[in-house]
C-alpha cells in the first residue's frame, strides 16, 4: 500500500467525522435556503431563487452586514491591544506567579456566556455597580447609558474574546527570539525602537492569526449583542435567530446563515492569501 492510500486510511474516519457534522448540515441549510414561503408563513418545497434575491436586494441585509463588520472589527481590535501586553508578559515571565495570572486571564472561558452577560448587566445598568459610583462620587447627576446598545455590546464581546486572544497570541510568540532583542539592545536601541522593530515584526504572524480567530467568533456571537444590545443592536447572528424562531421564516434564515458563512470563508481565503504572500 502506497503512502497515500495509509494517510488516506488514516484521516478517513475524521473526515466522515467532519462530514457528519459540519458538511451534511450545510447541505441541509443550501436545500431549505431554495425552499419558499407560503401566505401562511409555512415553508413550502420548492427551487426557487426567490429568497436569494429577496436576500441580495433587501437593504437591511447591507445594513445588517456592516453593522456585523464593524462591531467584529472594533472588538476584536480592542481585545487585541488589552491582550497583547499581558500575552507577551506571560510569554517572557518566568515567575512563579505566571500559572494564576494565566488562569485567571482565561478564567472568562469557564464561565457561561449568560451568566457572563448577566454580570456585566449588574456592572453596566443603571443602578449597576458603575452608575452607582460615580453618582454617589457626584460625577454625574444621571444614569450613563452602558447597556441596550453598543457600548455595552462592545464591552461584553472585547471581554469575551480576550482569552481567545491570549491564548492565540501565546502559541503564535513562538518565533520571537530575546537574542534579537539583546542585540538590539547591546546596539543602543531604545525600548520603544526594540518594540517597534524586533519585537512586533516577529510576533505579527500571531497578531494575525489571534486577529482572525477573535473575529470569526466576534461575527458569530449571539449571546452577548442579544443581551446586552436589548434587541437594539442588530447583527447578522441575531436576526439569523429573530428569523428562524421568531418569525419562523426558515427559507431566509437559512439563506442568511450560509451568506454569513461565505463571508467568514472570504475572510480565511484573505488571510491565507496574505500569508502565503508573506512566506
Amino acid at each position: 500500500m502506497s503512502k497515500a492510500a495509509r494517510i488516506g486510511l488514516l484521516a478517513a474516519p475524521a473526515g466522515l467525522l467532519l462530514a457528519a457534522i459540519y458538511v451534511w448540515p450545510m447541505l441541509g441549510l443550501g436545500r431549505m435556503s431554495f425552499n419558499e414561503t407560503g401566505p401562511t408563513g409555512a415553508m413550502v418545497p420548492a427551487f426557487s431563487l426567490a429568497i436569494w434575491r429577496e436576500l441580495f436586494a433587501d437593504p437591511f441585509v447591507r445594513e445588517l452586514t456592516w453593522n456585523s463588520i464593524e462591531i467584529s472589527v472594533l472588538t476584536t481590535t480592542l481585545a487585541l491591544v488589552f491582550a497583547y501586553p499581558l500575552a507577551l508578559f506571560l510569554f517572557r515571565t518566568n515567575s512563579r506567579w505566571r500559572g494564576l495570572i494565566a488562569a485567571v486571564a482565561i478564567s472568562p472561558m469557564l464561565v457561561n456566556g449568560v451568566a457572563r452577560v448577566f454580570g456585566w448587566l449588574a456592572l453596566l445598568g443603571d443602578r449597576g455597580l458603575i452608575n452607582s459610583t460615580l453618582i454617589a462620587w457626584g460625577l454625574t447627576d444621571k444614569p450613563i447609558r452602558l447597556v441596550y446598545n453598543w457600548t455595552g455590546v462592545v464591552i461584553g464581546l472585547t471581554e469575551s474574546l480576550m482569552p481567545y486572544m491570549i491564548l492565540a497570541l501565546i502559541a503564535g510568540f513562538g518565533r520571537l527570539d530575546r537574542t534579537l532583542e539583546e542585540a538590539a539592545a547591546s546596539l543602543g536601541a531604545p525600548p520603544w525602537r526594540r518594540f517597534l522593530r524586533v519585537t512586533l515584526p516577529l510576533t505579527l504572524p500571531a497578531v494575525a492569526l489571534g486577529w482572525l480567530l477573535c473575529f470569526v467568533l466576534a461575527m458569530s456571537a449571539y449571546i452577548t449583542p442579544k443581551l446586552l444590545g436589548g434587541g437594539r443592536v442588530f447583527l447578522l447572528a441575531t436576526e439569523i435567530y429573530e428569523l428562524s424562531i421568531t418569525t419562523v421564516n426558515w427559507p431566509l434564515a437559512a439563506a442568511l446563515a450560509l451568506y454569513t458563512l461565505v463571508l467568514l470563508l472570504l475572510c480565511l481565503a484573505a488571510y491565507g492569501a496574505l500569508a502565503r504572500k508573506q512566506t
